[in-house]
């Protein structure tokens, strides 16, 4: 199997482009601190995939922690940087649904299909999706992905789970030379 410019690369955000907070939401763009090495790879992976999205879970918005509004000056921020170090990311699907159970949150495809109405030319089994969560894994098995887990919590080290098909500890260690 050979990735290039006719696949796609899905990403999740919160632990994966940007560190996580403990019991909490990233709020604002105070709070928003990038993993080590995150921005480098996006850029080196739009070098191998044609199209790069984001698909996040954003409860905060709709638990009222956060609005709506403070989630868009986040990810223009974010973009901007990404942007400044020669990344990008076409596009942002977030699902600020409270409830849990939504078939807009992950691990729900929908955010998969919103994105492949706006790109005609995403091919689901042609994706790759990377989070840090067995949800994320979910979205990806259930719009038939190839899934890869990111690990920075060691909570698996380096096993896999039935759910992932690859496992690596950060983005920036993510090697899709398969």
């Amino acid at each position: 199997m050979k990735i290039d410019k006719s696949w796609t690369l899905f990403l999740d955000r919160d632990g994966v482009i940007n560190r996580e907070l403990r019991n909490d939401y990233v709020k604002t763009w105070d709070e928003f601190e990038f993993e080590e090495g995150a921005i480098e790879a996006i850029t080196r992976l739009n070098k191998i995939f044609g199209i790069t999205v984001i698909v996040t879970n954003q409860r905060g918005v709709g638990a009222g922690i956060m609005t709506e509004e403070a989630l868009h000056a986040i990810h223009k921020k974010m973009l901007e940087a990404i942007a400044a170090k020669g990344g990008k990311i076409d596009a942002i699907y977030f699902a600020p649904d409270e409830d849990r159970s939504s078939i807009n949150r992950k691990p729900h495809p929908t955010m998969a299909f919103h994105a492949q109405r706006d790109f005609l030319t995403i091919d689901l089994k042609k994706s790759v999706i990377i989070g840090n969560s067995t949800s994320d894994m979910e979205f990806g098995r259930n719009a038939g992905m190839i899934t890869v887990y990111i690990d920075e919590k060691q909570k698996y080290n380096g096993q896999k789970t039935e759910v992932m098909d690859f496992i690596f500890d950060s983005l920036k260690d993510v090697d899709l030379g398969f």
